[in-house]
């Protein structure tokens, strides 16, 4: 299945595929092998559009004091930070870096109410940058859970990444597990925890948004 994101950039894609191919026919039209390597070359650059917007289906894990993945990828940071936004002092962070491989749908990490929302227009670093969470295009989302514990985690843009869809906003009930945004591209997700948080994953572990546990809170 595919995603809602995707329609308008498929669509772009196979018209100036088409395009290009009709272009190359019109202007050498003796060249066989030119067409059948531009014909190749437009099929796999749209298995790659393709498989970027895919969105396949999952049974979410369920868990009150559970924190899953919000996205798939690969844990590329497990550290205590200051927090920069909404909490004061320190805060356990868990990153998940998505390649333009993975799938990029996000989803809620845990469930409860969104108590904060913040749209942050910014640069685009590349997504394992360290201040990439500080300085590109962002999104930060707080979920107080029913158990009054709150969990931060942000969208963020990476150097191919130039849009942030989000749909959620403040005062909204939100479902562990749910689609709450996409990221067009290379990206990355950052989860602010309590400090007494137990870490579920190692670095460089590969992640699956929605079923993965990052941690227990």
């Amino acid at each position: 299945m595919l995603h809602k994101e995707g329609k308008a950039t498929i669509f772009i894609t196979l018209v100036g595929l088409f395009a290009i191919n009709a272009l190359l026919q019109f202007m050498l039209p003796e060249q066989t092998i030119v067409h059948n390597i531009g014909i190749i070359i437009s099929l796999a650059f749209l298995v790659i559009i393709l498989q970027f917007f895919r969105n396949p289906a999952i049974t979410p894990t369920k868990g009150d004091n559970l924190v899953v993945s919000p996205a798939d990828g690969k844990v590329v940071v497990i550290e205590e930070v200051e927090a920069d936004e909404y909490f004061s002092g320190k805060r356990l962070q868990i990153s998940v870096f998505m390649s333009p491989f993975n799938v990029h749908v996000n989803r809620n990490p845990v469930s409860g109410i969104v108590r904060y929302f913040k749209y942050h227009p910014g640069k685009y670093l590349v997504a394992w940058h360290p201040k990439s969470s500080t300085e590109n295009e962002r999104t930060a989302v707080v979920i107080e859970t029913p158990q009054k514990k709150q969990v931060l985690f942000k969208q963020i843009a990476g150097a191919l990444a130039k849009r942030i869809v989000w749909y959620v906003k403040e005062g909204q009930p939100v479902e562990q597990g749910a689609e709450m945004g996409f990221i067009k591209f290379g990206s990355r997700v950052d989860l602010l925890l309590p400090l007494d948080a137990k870490v579920k994953v190692q670095l460089n572990q590969k992640v699956k948004g929605g079923t993965t546990i990052l941690a227990e809170i």
